[in-house]
């Protein structure tokens, strides 16, 4: 590089790096959240059911019913297909293979925003048609994790699918 030269660095795919990883520590915390959907005496998560019955918390697992299991096999489909796209940025960025393997990584990003929002609509529609609870209810910090790795994994597969290679050229 001589001196009047001038090199422009553009980090997006670091960054796309950056959000995929933290979309897969924030699925995981939301899927390890006891707290999904909590009301007066009363807490749901992903794997059980806990009541209070004034002396104490007595807890049975969620497992039986079906629209609770499948909203539990997207969201670990989406972690999984998460993890094997960050496992090839990773790869990609330290062999400094990247361009090739862009835009597979978008692929799986947006198949896992896909499978990760399914189970984020399917949640509160069937908790709400099967669980009718006789006072005030909300969807806790659990649910809205799951629903910011799910806007993390989009702006992942978003710069990831940014062509920043068209810009290098002679000129800068």
């Amino acid at each position: 590089m001589s001196v009047n030269e001038v090199y422009v660095f553009r980090p997006f795919k670091l960054i796309a790096l950056l959000c995929v990883f933290l979309a897969l520590c924030l699925d995981v915390v939301a899927l390890l959240s006891p707290a999904w959907v909590t009301a007066e005496r009363y807490s749901l998560s992903l794997w059980e059911s806990c009541t209070d019955s004034g002396t104490d918390w007595s807890c049975y697992s969620t497992l039986k019913s079906d629209w609770q299991i499948a909203t539990l096999v997207l969201l670990l489909a989406g972690a999984a297909v998460t993890l094997v796209a960050f496992l090839i940025a990773l790869i990609s960025l330290c062999k400094g293979t990247q361009r090739k393997h862009y835009r597979t990584v978008a692929v799986f990003l947006f198949t896992a925003v896909v499978l990760q929002a399914c189970a984020l609509v399917l949640y509160p529609i069937k908790f709400i048609d099967g669980t009718v609870l006789q006072t005030y209810h909300e969807f806790n910090w659990g649910y809205g994790l799951g629903w910011g790795a799910t806007i993390f994994m989009l702006g992942g597969g978003i710069l990831f699918c940014l062509r920043t290679d068209m810009y290098e050229d002679a000129m800068y």
